[in-house]
């Protein structure tokens, strides 16, 4: 079995580009990066399952050979179209979601990532809980550690009701209440 290396080359710079689409910050160059490494993917697999032209389905009476193509491969990457057609629509409806939602294309940077990057990253300089931390912003607090552990609630109240199944009448004489 021989490789087509026009398909190849054309596989690898369909993925190549495709990857470069998805580092941009534009949802639709992003969607578009998807498309293209998919069906970079997609030109690969099918030039590994065989040679064209060759049938994938043989008869009861037809011998195995070498020059038949695999037809796994070719089952393969139609469920890969149609999985990526699916999804390449979901990633549509988020981009026409954002852009109707901010009114731009592109992903900016959120302000929770930038406070999770200045955080020190050595493990001896972080604390050893986050009962100190602020729970919505992470940052330290003035008043210290308000946001610990609390204590318990009250367990409920006990009275001298029977069990349930003591009753004859299935039904409980009273109902418990929270004390509180």
């Amino acid at each position: 079995m021989s490789a087509n290396l026009t398909l190849l080359v054309t596989a690898g710079v369909l993925f190549a580009c495709g990857m470069y689409l998805l580092l941009d910050r534009a949802m639709t160059k992003m969607i578009l990066g998807l498309l293209l490494a998919g069906n970079g993917v997609n030109l690969l697999v099918l030039t590994a399952g065989g040679s064209a032209g060759a049938p994938p389905i043989m008869g009861r009476g037809s011998l195995i050979s070498a020059a038949d193509a695999d037809p796994l491969a070719q089952a393969m990457i139609l469920t890969s179209i149609v999985i990526t057609m699916a999804m390449t629509a979901f990633l549509a409806a988020l981009a026409y979601r954002q852009y109707r939602y901010r009114t731009a294309d592109i992903v900016s940077d959120d302000t929770e990532d930038k406070v999770i990057a200045a955080r020190p990253t050595v493990a001896s300089a972080a604390p050893d809980h986050d009962a100190s931390a602020d729970p919505t912003t992470g940052r330290t607090t003035k008043d210290g550690d308000n946001f610990g552990p609390h204590i318990f609630e009250q367990p409920l109240a006990v009275d001298d009701t029977p069990p349930f199944d003591e009753h004859t009448d299935h039904q409980p004489d009273t109902i418990r209440k929270d004390p509180r």
